[in-house]
Order: C-alpha cells, then structure tokens, then sequence
C-alpha cells in the first residue's frame, strides 16, 4: 500500500473541478495507493514520472518505491497538461 501525497499545486488543479469530474479524478487519485502503476499508465518521456488519464483529464505523478509512495504534482486537462 502506498501513500498518496498531492502537492499544492495539484490541490489548486483539483479545487477547481466540479461535480462528477472532481468524483471520477479523486477516485483514480485515491487509487493509486492500491496500485501505483494501473493499466493504462504511461510512462512520462519528457518529464520525470507516469501519467493517467481520467476522461478530459490528466493526473501527472511521481513513484517513489523506496518510501512506499506516490507524489501527484499536476491535474490538468489533456490540452494543457504538458505545457
């Protein structure tokens, strides 16, 4: 079991979904702590960690296997989720 930390940047990203979104979002966020790499996570090429989908959205995050947990630094839509 991993613990799941969101940075204040990500908390910002998520305080600013409504209704069923922010559901879908924090009920893929909270499961990562179950599993940190679920099918359909990518690998992050330019950036440092993986990335799931959920809908329109994106949630980029970090593993760290040694501490048993997993960092999510941004939640953005896909159109502005790398920029």
């Amino acid at each position: 079991m991993y613990q799941v930390r969101i940075i204040s940047r990500a908390q910002r990203d998520l305080d600013s979904l409504s209704g069923k979104l922010f559901d879908h979002v924090s009920e893929a966020i909270l499961a990562l702590g179950e599993n940190p790499r679920p099918q359909g996570a990518v690998k992050l090429t330019g950036l440092e960690g993986y990335r799931i989908r959920v809908r329109d959205m994106r949630v980029l995050y970090r593993i760290n296997d040694e501490a048993k947990e997993v960092i999510v630094y941004r939640v953005k839509h896909r159109r502005d989720a790398y920029r």
